[in-house]
């Protein structure tokens, strides 16, 4: 068991800024319930859901992107009754944190205790035993349950997976949500051998993962990023990578493409440049989107849609399957972990706030024992 009854961990409180984020150090270790274990958290990532979450930006009442003012101060508009990923309230006191890497070191009943000692990362998806596929049913590590933003944390068993892997812990923490996520994204588009697919926010979380992902199904790939990181992003696989303010965007990236048209694109920014990204899709082309930080009010040309036989995706809630074949890719060192900066969890309001900044490339990593 646990070595104490109580632990570390920061608290989310309510809705707002960073005043609703309390660390404490006398939150009861969780006990693991039936079919369920306790792992002691090595390493946690940050993601835009904790951000999103804690701000209350999933509510309808908002309209604007996730700005750097808004996730440190909150949002004042933001209704509390449909503020998460799945328009539903959130029970606090919540421990956020979807990025689970570490060992198990206890077992509820039902479970094996062969499985004390494992070094496993965890399926961030929690789903319903009875009907596993039932999206509706699902939830989601730090938003319905507590996550990894602590010492300790309980899981059901089916979501620690072992893996065979010489990454830190805090490596390992990159892959869960971010990675997951792009490849969940890629799924729903069946992106092929040399399609060409267009990136847009390359450097974030899941914007490098879909970059690597892509670039691993043997893509054409396009990236969109800011002028400092545009070397790097080529580096993990991109064929083209343009600065996202350059005047005459589109044209340069017509420019790079044969038949001046695009296969697919996988959009995490949404904003004022959506219509773009329809515009450069060729017929029969496909977009999916996780995510718009840059906004996410966009506007929709509908003879765009229809004239062009494009499809529309949305990709939230990950089919079973999707996680275990990434943990095939990281034991076999295809695709890379991209760690920004760690830090100690007593100092989680300046990594979110660093996170915000969006001056990195990959992923912010929480060290609950440091």
């Amino acid at each position: 068991m646990a070595p104490a009854e109580f632990m570390k961990a920061a608290v989310l409180t309510g809705h707002g800024g960073f005043e609703k984020l309390v660390v404490r150090e006398d939150f009861p270790v969780p006990k693991p319930d039936s079919n369920e274990v306790l792992i002691e958290v090595g390493a946690c990532g940050i993601n835009n859901t904790d951000i999103n979450t804690r701000i209350g930006w999933y509510s309808k009442s908002v309209s604007n992107g996730t700005t750097s003012t808004d996730g440190a101060g909150g949002i004042d508009d933001a209704s509390e009754a449909d503020a998460t990923w799945g328009g539903k309230t959130v029970v606090f006191p919540r421990i956020q944190g979807a990025d689970v890497t570490g060992r198990i070191v206890a077992v509820g009943p039902g479970v094996s205790a062969a499985r004390v000692g494992e070094r496993v990362i965890v399926d961030p998806w929690i789903r319903d035993r009875t009907n596993p596929q039932n999206r509706n049913l699902a939830g989601f590590l730090g938003s319905e349950r507590d996550g990894g933003f602590a010492q300790y944390t309980n899981v059901p068993a089916e979501n620690a997976f072992v893996l065979d892997s010489n990454l830190s812990d805090a490596e390992l923490a990159t892959f869960p949500c971010a990675y997951s996520t792009a490849e969940h994204m890629l799924d729903r588009i069946d992106l092929r051998e040399g399609e060409t697919i267009l990136i847009p926010g390359a450097s974030g979380g899941v914007g490098s993962a879909l970059v690597q992902l892509a670039h691993r199904r043997k893509a054409r790939v396009l990236a969109i990023t800011s002028k400092s990181k545009l070397d790097f992003i080529k580096q993990l696989g991109a064929r083209e990578v343009f600065e996202r303010r350059q005047i005459d965007l589109e044209l340069k990236i017509r420019e790079a493409v044969p038949g001046k048209e695009v296969n697919a694109v996988a959009d995490i920014v949404g904003g004022t440049n959506f219509t773009m990204y329809l515009d450069l899709l060729a017929r029969g082309g496909r977009y999916v989107t996780a995510g718009a930080i840059a906004g996410p009010m966009v506007e929709l040309d509908l003879r765009t849609l229809y004239l062009k036989d494009l499809t529309l995706h949305g990709a939230t809630v990950m089919p079973v399957g999707i996680f275990k074949r990434l943990v095939g890719y990281i034991e076999k060192t295809e695709i890379r972990p991209l760690l920004a900066k760690q830090y100690p969890i007593s100092r989680i309001k300046e990594a979110q706030a660093a996170f915000l900044d969006k001056k990195h490339v990959g992923n912010f990593i929480i060290l609950p024992w440091a």
